[in-house]
């Protein structure tokens, strides 16, 4: 099982101080927290991607490059990248790129994202947003499987003899996530391709998300990838500590009341009983987690909201501290016990690199020389076949 901490990069009034930090304080705090997140013992940081204030993350590579530079274990990914206003020839270039600088310490979670506006500003249409979604990583998928792509669809302009680069670190592409709320389609498509399910799991009662994740199992195993055990599914998730349950409560109740997604709607008590928040003791939390194991089964990432609603990174800080030594250890211990052998392991590269190549070397693609225009050609690689390819005419 992997832990670690997800953002969504909100900057948000702090209700108890009245401050709103700046953005460049927010980016300087979430390097700090996914610094922390390794120091405590924690597996995976994890950023959202946002193109419109009150967020920060809109390049989520660079902070993540970053990230990985000062970090030694952690795993660095996103929650999400979004498949419907990237391209995906991008997001091919930039993730394979990150792939390469975190020394494949990096995945992605692929989803639509929640802001309407974002569609018309990167020259898309919401109404098309599932369509997108699906063509556009079938897109990514073959461009990180294959040399030389030729494709046409519906939304992007066509392809002919394309090569994206760099090519995956030893030619294993990084591991993709599908995030979803409430899309079925989305969980399919993870079953397609055998790659992960993520459930957000944060504003939606277990049932909901039970749903779609006994769906995608089903349809991981239709799809000949293994059973329904081997499938990996990842699982959101929020909560405030104290050591204490009523301090925890009272210290986190002006943020909950207040905050943007949340607040001035159930009561603090009523969503904590409906929803997979935990708002007390590190002993409430170990029991509350557990119950996602009691309705879910063996899973393979576990992801927590630890830095929004306004809270000072001081406060995140020494959440984390809580996290790390009193929960997240007795987590570990308690579902590996609980863990059927059967279930799949945590995708890492190492892993996939095992996986593809067994005991033999891991290719590592050298290029081709130019053809005088900076075009490869049909074999751009050295040990790539060579094939007839065409090029759009420039008439």
């Amino acid at each position: 099982m992997q832990f670690g901490i997800m953002s969504v990069s909100d900057i948000t009034r702090d209700p108890v101080s009245g401050y709103t930090p700046s953005e460049a304080e927010r980016i300087k705090g979430i390097v700090q927290i996914a610094q922390k997140t390794e120091e405590v013992g924690m597996d995976v940081f994890a950023i959202g991607e946002h193109h419109n204030p009150p967020f920060f993350s809109s390049s989520p590579t660079t902070l993540l490059a970053a990230i990985a530079a000062i970090t030694k274990k952690l795993i660095v990914s996103t929650s999400t990248t979004l498949i419907t206003t990237n391209d995906p020839v991008r997001i091919a270039e930039e993730y394979a790129m990150l792939q390469h600088i975190s020394g494949g310490r990096m995945d992605l979670m692929l989803g639509r994202g929640n802001t309407a506006p974002v569609y018309p500003w990167f020259g898309a249409d919401i109404r098309q947003g599932l369509p997108l979604a699906l063509e556009n990583y079938n897109l990514l998928h073959r461009l990180w499987c294959e040399d030389v792509v030729d494709w046409e669809g519906e939304f992007r302009t066509p392809l002919q003899g394309f090569t994206s680069t760099p090519r995956p670190l030893d030619d294993v592409p990084p591991f993709v996530w599908h995030g979803s709320i409430r899309t079925p389609e989305i969980a399919e498509q993870a079953a397609y391709y055998g790659n992960g399910f993520f459930a957000n799991h944060i504003f939606w009662p277990t049932e909901h998300s039970k749903r779609l994740i006994d769906f995608y199992r089903k349809r991981f195993e239709h799809y000949g990838h293994g059973n329904q055990k081997q499938a990996i599914v990842g699982l959101g998730g929020q909560a405030y500590l104290a050591k204490k349950s009523q301090d925890a409560v009272k210290e986190f109740r002006p943020y909950f009341d207040e905050a943007p997604v949340y607040g001035h709607g159930p009561s603090l008590e009523d969503f904590t009983q409906m929803t997979p928040l935990t708002v007390g003791s590190p002993q409430e939390m170990i029991e509350k987690t557990l119950t996602f194991h009691d309705s879910f089964g063996d899973y393979q990432r576990q992801l927590f909201l630890m830095d929004h609603a306004g809270l000072p990174l001081t406060t995140v800080l020494n959440q984390l501290d809580l996290l790390g030594e009193e929960v997240i250890p007795v987590l570990r211990k308690e579902l590996e016990s609980r863990r059927d052998p059967e279930s799949a392991e945590a995708p890492t590269h190492e892993s996939q690199v095992l996986a593809k190549y067994g005991d033999q070397p891991a290719r590592q693609p050298r290029p081709n020389a130019n053809r005088g225009d900076n075009v490869t050609g049909g074999s751009p690689y050295q040990d790539s076949e060579s094939g007839q390819v065409s090029y759009p005419s420039l008439i």
